[in-house]
């Protein structure tokens, strides 16, 4: 399973961005979502998830700003992004777990995916 991220940038303190990240492959089952972040010369950390009990989970510093969403018919999870601070400075990405469908040739297995990472800066 391959996850493809889009949708980082430069933005204005302030400002608004949508970040994208569809799953594509064999895929049955999608039970976890999820945004990491890491900034320069720190350790990468989880800004939002869905797990799954469906409930969401956000970092204490984009509670309110951060909205995390998927949609189910197109495998893709979304991360809308609002008053953009300087230190939400960063490259994202996105993680994704479920399971596979199964073929004649393969059982259903878990996969564990990561994005490719999308880059956010936001200037002051």
């Amino acid at each position: 399973v391959q996850l493809q991220a889009s949708g980082g940038g430069l933005v204005q303190a302030g400002g608004s961005l949508r970040l994208s990240c569809a799953a594509s492959g064999s895929i049955s089952s999608i039970n976890y979502k999820g945004w990491y972040r890491q900034a320069p010369g720190k350790q990468r950390e989880l800004v939002a998830q869905i797990p799954s009990d469906g409930n969401t989970d956000y970092a204490d510093s984009v509670k309110g700003r951060y909205t995390i969403s998927g949609d189910g018919a197109k495998n893709t999870v979304y991360l809308q992004m609002n008053n953009l601070k300087p230190e939400d400075t960063a490259v994202y990405y996105c993680n994704v777990k479920g399971r596979t469908r199964s073929s004649a040739l393969y059982a259903s297995q878990f996969f564990d995916s990561w994005g490719q990472g999308t880059e956010v800066t936001v200037s002051s």
